[in-house]
């Protein structure tokens, strides 16, 4: 068995990574960080912790325990700032979900977080871990963010097939994908009965899915009035090629990725609680614009099950273990 912690445990994508570790098996649950809970019992989070079946889980301690406990693999679910201040185990596995370690060049930081990176000489020992077009490689692994993951899914496989300039992305999450922390913009007042663009011209998932594809794309978020879920709609023109082929051909093979039929769109409703991701594929009559359209859940591809799909490559597991794919959700 894989002995594993979690660091950051008490968050969203902390509590979603933590859900992957016990039904995963080849993972046991080894240490529990948390600054916010440490010394109280794993159902302090969620009571159904607590319940017969889970009564192994550990205590919560700190995060910088968590850290040094020695355990295999390592799973980074905290803020930005914060995962870039931390020196990663010398051993092991280490994946972070932050956006801390998505860029070799530190100057991203300064731009784009609003932060200096003080770990900037070892940004280049990091991988982007995006299992079905850049697989993680060493034992530092960067998780791509959740709108990064969505459009990278959509485009990647078709990148050498379009246009490269005038790509314009919709995208729109549930507000889950700003975390746990409270702030007046995830407040239920601006949330509730609203659709807001945030970000606009700026969010800083541009430029790692520019970095990504090699060529930059218009992003404009908006924060949808549900918990989790995200849609990234892509405007892009083609140069003659098939897309629907080209992206049918790349994920014909996936058991995480499906390209829906022809005339069927993604839907949230289908992907929430999943780590699964929907890919859709239409052409504007008017424009011959094609449009290519991903749904996948925040916490789940875009987060937590990315995590754990990454850990499965890196150690030769079936992809899909631990993941949450099956099913007919209603």
């Amino acid at each position: 068995m894989i002995k594993v912690a979690i660091a950051g445990a008490s968050g969203y994508a902390g509590q979603e990574t933590l859900d992957r570790v016990l039904a995963h098996p080849a993972l046991e649950l080894w240490a529990l960080g948390s600054d916010t809970l440490a010394g109280r019992p794993a159902d302090a989070l969620d009571p159904r912790l607590g319940r017969n079946g889970w009564r192994s889980i550990p205590r919560f301690i700190t995060n910088e325990a968590a850290l040094a406990c020695g355990a295999d693999v390592v799973f980074l679910c905290l803020g930005h700032e914060e995962a870039a201040s931390l020196e990663p185990p010398a051993r092991g596995v280490v994946v972070d979900l932050s956006g801390a370690h998505r860029f070799a060049d530190p100057s991203v930081y300064e731009s784009w977080y609003g932060f200096e990176h003080p770990k900037a000489l070892g940004l280049e020992q990091w991988s982007y871990g995006l299992p079905e077009v850049s697989p993680p490689t060493g034992r530092l692994i960067a998780n791509p963010g959740c709108y990064a993951t969505a459009v990278l899914l959509a485009l990647t496989p078709i990148a050498d097939e379009i246009e490269r300039s005038g790509v314009v992305v919709d995208a729109m999450s549930g507000m889950t994908g700003a975390g746990r922390g409270l702030k007046p913009s995830s407040h239920a007042g601006t949330v509730l009965e609203n659709v807001a663009p945030y970000r606009v011209g700026e969010h800083q998932h541009a430029p790692e899915i520019a970095e990504a594809l090699g060529f930059p794309v218009t992003l404009v978020p908006h924060l949808l009035p549900v918990r989790r879920g995200l849609l990234a709609t892509c405007f892009v023109r083609s140069r003659g090629v098939d897309l629907r082929e080209v992206l049918e051909g790349h994920y014909a093979e996936s058991h995480v990725v499906t390209v829906l039929p022809e005339g069927v769109a993604p839907e949230l409703g289908r992907i929430q609680q999943t780590d699964g991701a929907e890919i859709g594929i239409f052409e504007d009559r008017l424009t011959g614009i094609t449009i290519v359209i991903c749904a996948l859940d925040n916490l789940g591809k875009g987060a937590a099950g990315q995590a754990i799909q990454n850990v499965n490559v890196v150690y030769g597991f079936e992809e899909t273990s631990g993941l949450r794919l099956s099913g007919v959700l209603v």
